[in-house]
C-alpha cells in the first residue's frame, strides 16, 4: 500500500501532506466508531461499515486511521474486509498501546499496555486482522507510566527493521517526548487532541511543523459555547455546518495538519470531505481561533 506520487486520485484544494515517502491528501478518515455503524432499523452493520470505508476512498480519501482497540479489533478487520486487495494509493495507520489487555480479556497480559512485549504481539495481530506483512504507518497510542518512554519507542524502531512496519507514528506526546524520539528514530507523525478552541499542544504543532512531520488532530471539533456559537455565524455565512468549519479551520491553521474525522453516516462523512473545499477568510481564521492562552509542554 502507499506511493510517494499521487495517481489517479484528484488533489483537494486542502492539497497534500507527507508520511514519510507517503503523500496523502490532506483530509483522513478516522474509525474509532466504524465497528458501532448501524443501519436504519438501529442493529449494528458490518455492511454499511465496509461502505463507509469504501466511499471515502471513492471520494479520493487515501489516507485511514484506526487502532488496535477501535472495536476491539473489528475496526481494523472490517477495513480489511472493505478495501483488500487494497488500492495502491491508500495508507493504512494503526496505533497500540492503549488499554490493549481489553483485547483478550481471558489472556494473562503483561500489565504494561506499552511494554515492547506487549506493542510486538499486538502488531502481529494488527497484521493478520488487516491482511497485510508490512503496515504503513505504527503509531505509539499513548507513552505508558510504568515502561521507559523509549522503551516503547525502540520496539517500534525493532518492528520497522524487521519489516513488518514501514513508519513510526506517536500519539498523545508532548514536545519533549517527540524531541526524545527523535533521538533514536525518525518520526513521520504524531497524533494529539487539537481545535480550535482547545490548542495546549501548540508547541507540540509548532516542532512538528519545524520538522515537517505529520500533525493528526483528533477530538477535531470545539464544544465550548462561545466557539460553537462563533463556528455558527461563520457557518452560516458560508452555507456550510459547524463541523465542517471546524474542520476547514484546521486545514488552513497549518500545513503539516492532516485532520481524520470520522462517522458512521455517508451524509456526514461526504460532508466531512467536502469541508475540504470551503474557503476561509483571514478574518473567519482569527475569530474562530482567537482568545485561547495554549499551555505548553
Amino acid at each position: 500500500m502507499g506511493m510517494s506520487e499521487m495517481s489517479v486520485l484528484e488533489e483537494t484544494p486542502a492539497g497534500t501532506v507527507l508520511l514519510g515517502d507517503l503523500r496523502v491528501q490532506r483530509l483522513g478518515f478516522g474509525t474509532l466508531n466504524l465497528a458501532t455503524a448501524r443501519n436504519a432499523e438501529g442493529t449494528r452493520d458490518p455492511e454499511l461499515a465496509k461502505q463507509l470505508v469504501r466511499h471515502a476512498v471513492n471520494r479520493g480519501v487515501n489516507f485511514i486511521d484506526t487502532a488496535n482497540i477501535y472495536g476491539l479489533g473489528r475496526s481494523e478487520q472490517l477495513i480489511a474486509d472493505a478495501l483488500r486487495p487494497y488500492p495502491s494509493e491508500v495508507v493504512i495507520a494503526t496505533k497500540a498501546g492503549y488499554e490493549t489487555r481489553r483485547l483478550n480479556p481471558g489472556e494473562k497480559r503483561l500489565p504494561a499496555s506499552a511494554h515492547p512485549d506487549e506493542l510486538r504481539s499486538e502488531c502481529a495481530r494488527s497484521l493478520t486482522r488487516l491482511g497485510v506483512e508490512t503496515i504503513d504507518l505504527y503509531q505509539l497510542h499513548t507513552p505508558d507510566p510504568n515502561v521507559p518512554f523509549l522503551d516503547s519507542v525502540g520496539a517500534l524502531v525493532d518492528l520497522r527493521r524487521e519489516g513488518k512496519i514501514r513508519h513510526i507514528g506517536l500519539s498523545n506526546v508532548t514536545a519533549a517526548q517527540l524531541a526524545e524520539a527523535l533521538t533514536v528514530t525518525p518520526v513521520v507523525s504524531v497524533q494529539n487532541r487539537y481545535n480550535a478552541g482547545d490548542r495546549d499542544n501548540e508547541s507540540v504543532l509548532r516542532a512538528c511543523e519545524e520538522r515537517g512531520i505529520a500533525f493528526l488532530p483528533w477530538h477535531p471539533i470545539p464544544r465550548d459555547e462561545a466557539r460553537m456559537r462563533i463556528a455558527a455565524g461563520i457557518a452560516a455565512r458560508h452555507h456550510v455546518s459547524v463541523q465542517q468549519v471546524s474542520l476547514a479551520w484546521l486545514l488552513r491553521r497549518s500545513p503539516v495538519m492532516l485532520p481524520i474525522p470520522g462517522t458512521t453516516s455517508l451524509a456526514h462523512l461526504d460532508a466531512n470531505i467536502d469541508a475540504a473545499w470551503i474557503e476561509l477568510s483571514d478574518v473567519d481564521l482569527a475569530r474562530l481561533g482567537g482568545a485561547v492562552a495554549p499551555a505548553e509542554h
